[in-house]
């Protein structure tokens, strides 16, 4: 069997790769990015191709079994180039998996296509009022996937919470570098809300299972996250206490805060983009209840272990870590202004 994963450079391509590289002749990685081979495994042909680009997709995908469609412009991208990849990505892999009678493809979504909802937990049939440009383009992209459930192809759409664990970086990459050096970690408000996130390797279990079980088990859409997890100020106290730098969760204001980080963010003197900063204050969590009765699936970490697993390979790889920096979610993303912050907590 042969497994292709689009967006196999990224953070959730390279755990796939890794994971399931046992459960495959061979996996096929598509992106547009170039990896380091030897942090994959042997079993794997990387194409260089962006998922825009329909003919050159066309002869990467036409003789494999199954598709992983996880390549997406992140919400720090231009708007253009998030619809563009988001959605015309998407159908260009639909249309090739349709051509030639490919098996299923499993399709990342986001909880993102949530938006910011009054009540939780937030289940699969709850209203998706996406936030910003990328949220709006995995809605788009999700009815595009069910569209081709009509025509027949087996498509799955997952729904993770924000994933974390080995190699992941991005903002959190800015909370562990402040963990590190003993600084104060402002939290966006009291710290009282709960904030789900999901360790990357029950993902991809999830993953393989909408693989593997039977069409009309999988073809359906599921929320992913961590089954147990605390407030946001227990579980970043968690990971400060583990690290024993004398790092500690400092409470903010976030009727004060959240307007800086508006026009920091619209003026790109921040990371930090309104997604990140628009939820981090609420409440933020789904039910896996049909993951776990349809799938058989269950998470192995909590939120406080997935940050903490992280955290460790963070300070493991740190000099290889601050020798670049970038956009994707494997490398340390720019502080711009919050490296003043820092100086000042």
């Amino acid at each position: 069997m042969k497994l292709a994963i689009t967006g196999g450079a990224g953070f959730l391509g390279y755990h796939l790769a890794n994971q399931l590289k046992d459960k495959f002749d061979e996996i096929f990685l598509i992106d547009i990015e170039e990896i380091d081979p030897k942090e994959y495994p042997q079993n794997i042909r990387f194409f260089k191709v962006d998922v825009r680009d329909k003919d050159s997709l066309e002869k990467a995908l036409k003789n494999v079994d199954l598709i992983v469609h996880g390549a997406a412009a992140l919400p720090l991208w231009k708007k253009e180039d998030i619809f563009s990849t988001n959605v015309n990505g998407t159908k260009n892999v639909l249309d090739i998996a349709l051509k030639y009678k490919i098996e299923r493809v499993v399709f990342v979504s986001s909880t993102a296509v949530y938006g910011i909802p009054k009540k939780h937990p937030i289940y699969e049939d709850d209203p998706l009022i996406g936030v910003g440009p990328y949220g709006e383009s995995k809605i788009i992209a999700e009815n595009i996937c069910k569209e081709y459930r009509k025509k027949g192809l087996i498509v799955p759409i997952v729904r993770p919470k924000t994933f974390i664990g080995t190699g992941r970086m991005g903002v959190f990459g800015i909370l562990y570098d402040w963990v590190k050096d003993g600084k104060r970690i402002p939290l966006i408000g009291n710290g009282k809300n709960r904030y789900q996130l999901l360790e990357v390797e029950d993902l991809v279990d999830a993953i393989y299972l909408m693989l593997t079980l039977p069409a009309d088990v999988v073809n359906d859409t599921f929320n992913i996250g961590a089954k147990e997890f605390g407030t946001v100020y227990e579980d970043v106290k968690a990971l400060c206490d583990y690290a024993g730098t004398g790092a500690k969760p400092l409470p903010t204001p976030s009727w004060l805060v959240k307007p800086i980080l508006e026009i920091l963010w619209t003026l790109r003197l921040s990371p930090l983009y309104k997604w990140v900063y628009g939820t981090a204050d609420k409440d933020s969590f789904v039910s896996t209840e049909k993951a776990e009765k349809k799938l058989g699936w269950k998470p192995k970490y909590n939120n406080a272990q997935a940050l903490i697993r992280s955290y460790k390979w963070f300070i493991e790889h740190y000099d290889e870590v601050m020798k670049e920096t970038g956009v994707k979610h494997r490398t340390l993303w720019k502080q711009g202004v919050l490296k003043i912050v820092k100086w000042i907590l």
